[in-house]
């Protein structure tokens, strides 16, 4: 609850100026958490701004992310950009009680009189030079130049900022567009926000927040929860040039909101029990923002990987038939809609389901099933067949042997467990020349399951493609 007893408010508010970060999902996702389970409000807001960096087309790819893992909200998404209005009138009041002063420092001005002082930031030039607002004037916030601004955080505990070490910040650009500090804190006292959960990076930009909201007299302060920064393998903060961070490429890699959801929950907080597998509403139940951890939080695409095959292989074999649909056509689809059939994919679905990671590797376990023309791994079927002098009357028996068996997996083990036995080999051995000259390749779902599906006659086509390539390259 908030300090004054009521639901909380909470916002998520995303930059539209690029692919939508993980670490931006995680904080969206605690949000949420919150709302839901105190019963407050979840407020989309996205923080438009920056006129020339944001794109609509990014704000969309955002509400469909958001959408996709579950993360619906109560109110917006509101655009700051349609919001100018605002964030003029609380400039105005700001000058009006001299908080604000106009400033004509240019950027090279400002680091040529700062070369030599062991202080960075801006050195307060324009503070008593008495400008007027104008053209290609901005306006900075005065900070008091004694005292302590602290920032109550549940997460990391009281954070003092000595005044003096706090610039006089911009708050209105010479162009006349407010700067996100300033719009920020004019939507959260506007919008009634409670709670501000947002990402470790902008911790130090908070006192500053702090500072404009008393003097716009915005009431109780919001509880502040600033979350670990989500870190790679190398412990190093993770980046769009270097790390897979969109959520946009997770979803088209075949994962599941459900995983995704789960596996972000975790990156920082856990259960009291240690519990890694939580239901929606168990999430909902358990999630305290007091116990997020301080410490950054390694974002591990194995362990994401194998949360995905946990829930994966929870589905029924109809909800997974059903959620493979999406991953059998192109891009991830060898063939085409005429080939493909429906009834012997679904006969192999529950195989599948067990050995996948992601639904984008649903399409490259039945290929063999439906791409025209069949394609062999040739380095497969180098050493699998070429390679091997055993192989050849290995398959030479499989293809006569095949030409009346009947047509069931327990019928073909059988009939292999005879020829591996007078070949003088294991049935593993045995079964690799025949998985890669019908299969295509040396791994893949179990043999004889997949011979049935195949059909005798395409199976025994196939054994004979393959040592008709076998001789022409031993000829």
């Amino acid at each position: 609850m908030t300090a004054a007893g009521g639901p909380p408010r909470v916002r998520f508010a995303p930059s539209p100026t690029g692919y939508f970060h993980v670490g931006g999902a995680r904080t969206a996702l605690y949000n949420w958490l919150v709302a839901r389970r105190l019963g407050g409000a979840f407020v989309l807001r996205i923080e438009d701004t920056d006129r020339e960096r944001s794109d609509e087309s990014w704000t969309e790819g955002i509400l469909s992310a958001l959408s996709w893992l579950g993360i619906d909200w109560d109110e917006g998404p509101y655009r700051q950009s349609e919001r100018r209005d605002l964030y003029d009138e609380a400039a105005r009041r700001l000058y009006a009680a001299r908080l604000l002063y106009a400033c004509d420092c240019q950027r090279a001005d400002v680091e040529a009189r700062n070369k030599d002082n062991p202080t960075p930031g801006y050195d307060g030039f324009c503070r008593d030079r008495g400008l007027e607002p104008g053209p290609g004037r901005a306006l900075r916030f005065r900070v008091p130049d004694e005292g302590v601004t602290v920032v109550h955080d549940v997460v990391r505990g009281d954070v003092e900022f000595a005044n003096s070490t706090i610039e006089d910040f911009v708050v209105i650009k010479s162009s006349g567009d407010p700067l996100f500090v300033l719009a920020v804190v004019v939507d959260d006292i506007a919008m009634g926000i409670t709670h501000v959960i947002r990402a470790e990076e902008h911790l130090p930009t908070t006192p500053k927040a702090v500072l404009l909201w008393e003097a716009l007299e915005g009431g109780a302060l919001p509880v502040y929860a600033h979350l670990p920064v989500l870190v790679n393998e190398k412990r190093q903060k993770l980046s769009k040039r270097r790390d897979r961070v969109a959520v946009e490429d997770y979803r088209m890699l075949g994962y599941l909101p459900e995983a995704m959801r789960n596996y972000l929950a975790l990156l920082g907080w856990a259960p009291a029990d240690g519990r890694e597998v939580l239901s929606l509403a168990e999430l909902v139940d358990e999630f305290r923002l007091e116990d997020v951890n301080v410490s950054p939080a390694f974002f591990d695409e194995k362990r994401l990987l194998h949360f995905n095959g946990l829930y994966i292989r929870a589905l029924d074999d109809a909800e997974f038939i059903d959620r493979s649909q999406p991953f059998l056509v192109a891009p991830y689809a060898t063939w085409t809609d005429e080939t493909f059939d429906p009834v012997p994919f679904e006969r192999l679905a529950p195989l599948v389901k067990e050995r996948v990671g992601t639904l984008g590797e649903v399409a490259p376990m039945v290929a063999f099933l439906f791409a025209e023309p069949f394609v062999m791994d040739e380095a497969a079927f180098a050493k699998a067949i070429a390679n091997d002098p055993g192989a050849r009357p290995i398959l030479e028996a499989a293809y006569d042997v095949f030409s009346a068996s009947p047509w069931d997996a327990e019928s073909l083990k059988a009939e292999l467990i005879a020829i591996a036995e007078s070949a003088g080999r294991k049935l593993a051995k045995a079964q690799a020349p025949i998985r890669v000259a019908t299969m295509g390749s040396a791994v893949g779902l179990p043999l004889f399951e997949s011979l049935q599906v195949l059909g005798r006659e395409r199976a025994r086509a196939r054994i004979a493609a393959a040592l008709e390539h076998v001789g022409a390259e031993q000829d």
